[in-house]
């Protein structure tokens, strides 16, 4: 498996330099001091085009009553697999970007979930992944939100993939 990789950026394209870690902290430092209560939700998703699956990441920024902010983070592999494998593979990398922050956020005092794009219905392909995202979002102490409710995921990062 080859992954292709981008830098951060926001839903306009602008591109960051800094790191994630940099930006994180920037940002809360930035809208404490604004006055702004925040919360932040990480989510991914996913899409198929061939045997390249495009996945995208988002770090959602809510301002208690003001609006939100996103950074996003676009990944490509190069490989075939499962609908089960995919929705882990996104749950992955969420959580893989909420343990990045947590350290962060919890300094600072800002709560944080994390989103996966799996459907609750049984009805739906994706819910084949729900257990094991749930369990593992759980296991790792994150709060965790599925569709409808996962909008990092299923609106923000799907919007960029």
């Amino acid at each position: 498996m080859k992954t292709y990789q981008q830098v951060w950026q926001n839903m306009n394209g602008k591109i960051f330099q800094n790191s994630l870690l940099q930006l994180v902290e920037e940002a809360i430092i930035r809208e404490q001091a604004n006055g702004h209560r925040l919360k932040v939700c990480v989510g991914s998703d996913s899409h198929v085009y061939g045997n390249m699956i495009h996945y995208a990441t988002a770090v959602v920024f809510i301002r208690e009553g003001k609006g939100a902010f996103t950074f996003i983070r676009k990944e490509k592999e190069l490989q075939t697999i499962s609908i089960k494998e995919r929705m882990l593979n996104e749950v992955n990398k969420s959580v893989e970007i909420a343990y990045t922050i947590c350290s962060i956020l919890d300094t600072y005092g800002v709560e944080m979930e994390v989103h996966a794009d799996i459907n609750t219905d049984p009805n739906f392909k994706s819910n084949v992944a729900m257990k094991d995202a749930m369990g593992y979002i759980l296991g790792m102490g994150y709060v965790f939100k599925a569709k409808p409710f996962a909008f990092a995921s299923s609106n923000c990062a799907d919007m960029m993939v």
